[in-house]
């Protein structure tokens, strides 16, 4: 029979509009702390723009470290929540409705921070404009800056368009308040009324976006992957990058829709919507990514230190066994046997063991993606002296301050949308409803028999 279980509460609207309602002293004290972590890496990226890259800990030897590793993993977590969103949508999975909101606007935010994190980078980020009046198209940063702008318009507009009847919504319920909130509703609503052939119109529109966000998403982290690749720099030098990077993405990606689900499931009470089952499968999709993961960095390792070329033998002594061996293994170990455990084994795998495991993926894709990015920075072309990175409060506080903002943004974002797709909530409730009467009249249906 068809599973109609988080359609059981009363109310969808109410539910979904929670967010909307004025806030209690706990959203403000959350708000106030992750606003003040933002303004210090504010106050850091400041700093850094008057006195150099030098403060955040960058060297003439160490030239790329924490802001590209933030790059890589910020939009690696926004690939993850637009494809969850784009293949549950294209696959209807009836599940999906009261996490695909969720997923899609943590995939805009985070994508929005990271990329800033390519503009930190620059020693000189006022010329960004030259990529666009000047590019020199045989430099993979034009590349990126392209495939990065492209992907963000798509995300966008994949948020968007679910969005229309829900601002219907709000639209009639704030007419008659009138301001700022009844004119902004009007706008965006786009004259909906739900008729037929705005709703088939809409849903070619979803589907189309959902479609070419797939191989958006794959070319903007394989261009991102490409621009360590085609360097000649051994440990960046890879023909796996491409598919290394496109697995992590979704590895991490789908690790923070679930942490996101799991705060805003918890703060609005909507545990009648977002059941056991959503983190279960979520939980299952991680897990086959995790296996992947592991896979790939076992295939990265052993074709490399089979061949043990000159160029790549340091770095892979000192991954394994030197200077970076606490942290390689570290991540092996949290970001990636502890969660597949806590997953794989029945007992653990509740809402709390999916949500640490969650959480180690995080931070463990977090510390990959500076075991990508310095050992191979830091590496001396010539007889010499490895390079050294150190953080600094400058390069901490703009980093927390990022990450910060993700869920600042997210929060402030849901007091003006609802938290759940309201239309598509329904639409599935309806479905399911109108299919529910031809399953209970098939003979062979176990619901038949018994009667």
């Amino acid at each position: 029979m068809i599973d109609n279980e988080y359609f059981r509460a009363a109310d969808v609207r109410e539910a979904a509009l929670r967010p909307l309602a004025p806030s209690g002293p706990r959203f403000w004290v959350i708000a106030a702390i992750l606003s003040a972590l933002s303004l210090i890496g504010v106050v850091g990226f400041v700093i850094q723009l008057v006195d150099g890259l030098g403060v955040a800990g960058y060297a003439d030897q160490t030239f790329w470290s924490i802001y590209e590793a933030n790059l890589v993993a910020f939009i690696g977590v926004s690939y993850g929540g637009a494809l969850v969103s784009a293949i549950l949508r294209l696959t209807h999975a009836q599940w999906r409705a009261p996490i695909t909101r969720l997923a899609e606007s943590m995939a805009v935010f985070s994508l929005v921070i990271g990329a800033l994190y390519a503009i930190i980078h620059l020693g000189r980020p006022e010329r960004i404009w030259e990529l666009v009046v000047r590019p020199r198209i045989d430099s993979p940063i034009v590349w990126d800056f392209v495939a990065v702008t492209t992907y963000l318009v798509a995300t966008l507009i994949f948020l968007y368009l679910p969005l229309i009847p829900d601002l219907a919504v709000l639209r009639d319920r704030f007419q008659d308040a009138g301001g700022w909130r009844a004119r902004l509703y009007r706008i965006l609503a786009l004259n909906w009324s739900g008729l037929a052939h705005q709703r088939e119109i809409l849903n070619r529109g979803i589907t189309t976006i959902a479609i070419l966000i797939i191989p958006i998403a794959v070319l903007v982290h394989s261009v991102l992957s490409w621009a360590f690749a085609v360097t000649s720099r051994p440990g960046w030098h890879s023909t796996i990058f491409g598919p290394y990077f496109v697995i992590a993405a979704l590895y991490s990606g789908v690790a923070m829709v679930i942490l996101v689900v799991a705060a805003f499931r918890k703060a609005y009470d909507l545990t009648s919507y977002i059941q056991l089952k959503h983190f279960q499968n979520l939980a299952f999709i991680m897990l086959a990514l995790d296996v992947l993961y592991l896979y790939f960095t076992f295939t990265e390792f052993l074709t490399e230190g089979y061949a043990m070329t000159e160029d790549t033998a340091s770095i892979i002594q000192a991954l394994l066994l030197g200077q970076y061996a606490p942290s390689f293994w570290l991540f092996v170990l949290g970001g990636g046997l502890i969660p597949l455990l806590l997953v794989a084994v029945p007992r653990t795998r509740t809402v709390t063991g999916i949500v640490v495991a969650s959480a180690l993926v995080v931070a463990g894709m977090w510390l990959k993606r500076i075991l990508i990015v310095v050992p191979p920075a830091a590496h001396p072309l010539i007889v010499g002296p490895w390079g050294a990175f150190h953080l600094t409060w400058v390069s901490v506080a703009v980093t927390v301050g990022g990450a910060a903002a993700i869920p600042l943004l997210m929060m402030f974002f849901f007091k003006l949308v609802p938290v759940l797709g309201i239309d598509e909530i329904e639409q599935l409730a309806e479905e399911n409803a109108q299919a529910l009467p031809s399953v209970l009249a098939t003979p062979e249906s176990p619901v038949a028999l018994s009667r």
